[in-house]
C-alpha cells in the first residue's frame, strides 16, 4: 500500500494536456487550503511510509512541506514524493537531502518531446521542460538521482520521435538515472487530449523498442517489462498496482490523505469530477465479472493472461466505465505474448501455459467471492502442496 499525501489535492502548476486529473479541476472540486494538523494526525494513525503528491506538491508551502517531509523522515528513514520538477529550486536539494526525500519526475523527453505537458503557451512550456531537464541534472550531480516517468504518446513516442526519446534515455541512464516507469496515455474525454493517444499498435511497437533499448542499456530498468515477468512466473510480490485486483472505491495499492485529512482513493479512478471518499471495505465485483463477461462485451473470458493482467487498471477502462477491461488490452496481452514466449524458450514455467491455471483461476475467483484477495504466489503453493 501506498499512502499519498494530498494537502492541495489535484492543484497543479501546469496542464498537462492529457492529464487523469483535469476533471477534477474542471470541475473545480480543487482545495484551495488545506489543514496540516488533521493532515499529520491521519498520518500518525496509518503509521505507514508516504508520498508526497499532486497534483503538484511542490506548489505547498515550504514550510509545511519540510514539516511533511520532517515526519517521513522521522517515523520511517525517508518520504517519496512525485513532482512535475518545475517548482524545484536550489534551495530544495538540501531538504530533499537532509530528510531523504526520494524523488520521482514526470517528464516525456526533451525539448519538443515534452510539448504535451503543458504550461500556458509554447515559449513556457519549453522553460519549463528546460526546467525539469536542470532539476534531474542537478540532482544526479547531487547524488540523488530521480525515478523517472514517462508517459508514452504522439509527441515522444510516434513513429517520428521514438528514436529521440531513445537517445534521450540513454543520455539519462549516463546522467545516473537507473529506473524509468512507462505510462500508457490515459485516454479520458478531455478535448485538450484529442490526437495525442497513439493507436494499440503504435503502443506496442514503442513498448518493444524500449524492451529492446532495456538490454542495450544495462544501467537503465523500466520496471513494468520486469514485472509482467514476474506476473506470467507467478511471482506478485513486488509488481504494481495495475496487474492486482483494484476495487476503484477502495483501491489497495493507494490512500490518498486529502487536504482536510480525510481517506481518499487512487486518483486515476475519479472519472466523474469528483474525489470519492474510501470505502469501508473492498470488493471485487469487477474481477469477478470480468472473468465472466465474453471479450466481445469488454470482459476477459477465456484470456489465458487473466491471473497475470486481472483487466489491468479500472482507471484505463474502456468508456471510462470500470466494470469494463482496459482500454489498452491489446497492448498488454501483445507485450505480454512476448514475455510468455521468452520465458519459455530458457524453459520456465508460465501460469499462463501451466496446466495448473485453471486451478489458480478457480481458487482466486472463490476468494474473491467472499472478499479475499490473496496473492498468486500464495495460490501457487497451495495448488503445488502434496
Amino acid at each position: 500500500m501506498t499512502v499519498e499525501v494530498r494537502p492541495l489535492g489535484d492543484k497543479c502548476n501546469i496542464k498537462c494536456r492529457y492529464c487523469y486529473q483535469e476533471g477534477i479541476r474542471t470541475a473545480g472540486n480543487v482545495p484551495t487550503r488545506y489543514d496540516l494538523d488533521a493532515i499529520m494526525a491521519t498520518l500518525d494513525r496509518l503509521a505507514e511510509p508516504f508520498s508526497l503528491f499532486g497534483g503538484e506538491i511542490m506548489m505547498t508551502r515550504r514550510a509545511d512541506l519540510e514539516r511533511l517531509m520532517q515526519l517521513g523522515f522521522d517515523r520511517h528513514g525517508g518520504v517519496g514524493m512525485q513532482t512535475n520538477g518545475t517548482l524545484i529550486e536550489e534551495r530544495d536539494i538540501e531538504l530533499f537531502r537532509k530528510y531523504r526525500v526520494r524523488i520521482g519526475i514526470s517528464i516525456d523527453g526533451p525539448g519538443p518531446l515534452n510539448d504535451a505537458r503543458w504550461a500556458g503557451s509554447l515559449p513556457a512550456t519549453r522553460r519549463a521542460t528546460a526546467r525539469i531537464e536542470a532539476a534531474i541534472e542537478t540532482l544526479c550531480r547531487e547524488g540523488m538521482p530521480p525515478n523517472v516517468i514517462v508517459t508514452l504518446n504522439r509527441m515522444n513516442a510516434g513513429p517520428d520521435r521514438l528514436g529521440v526519446l531513445c537517445d534521450w534515455i540513454g543520455f539519462l541512464g549516463g546522467l545516473g538515472v537507473r529506473k524509468l516507469r512507462l505510462h500508457l496515455l490515459e485516454q479520458d474525454e478531455t478535448e485538450a487530449g484529442e490526437g495525442l493517444a497513439l493507436t494499440a499498435q503504435e503502443n506496442l511497437a514503442a513498448l518493444r523498442r524500449l524492451r529492446r533499448l532495456e538490454r542495450e542499456l544495462p544501467s537503465i530498468q523500466f520496471d513494468i517489462f520486469a514485472e509482467m515477468a514476474a506476473m506470467l512466473r507467478g511471482d506478485d510480490a513486488r509488481t504494481s498496482c495495475v496487474f492486482h485486483a483494484c476495487d476503484p472505491y477502495a483501491t489497495r495499492a493507494v490512500v490518498g490523505v486529502e487536504s482536510d485529512g480525510r481517506l481518499g482513493n487512487c486518483g486515476r479512478t475519479n472519472k466523474d469530477g469528483v474525489t470519492h471518499l474510501r470505502a469501508s471495505r473492498e470488493a471485487f465485483e469487477r474481477q469477478l465479472s470480468l472473468y465472466r463477461t465474453p471479450q466481445a462485451d469488454g470482459g476477459c473470458q477465456g484470456c489465458r493472461f487473466f491471473l497475470a493482467c486481472k483487466g489491468n487498471c479500472p482507471g484505463t477502462a474502456i468508456g471510462g466505465d470500470w466494470r469494463m477491461r482496459s482500454v489498452d488490452c491489446p497492448v498488454w496481452f501483445g507485450l505480454f505474448e512476448d514475455i510468455e514466449t521468452e520465458l519459455q524458450a530458457n524453459g520456465e514455467t508460465v501460469i499462463s501455459r501451466s496446466d495448473r491455471r485453471s486451478d489458480l483461476e478457480a481458487k482466486m475467483i472463490a476468494a474473491w467471492s467472499i472478499g479475499d484477495n490473496p496473492t498468486l504466489h500464495s495460490l501457487i503453493q497451495q495448488v503445488d502442496a502434496p
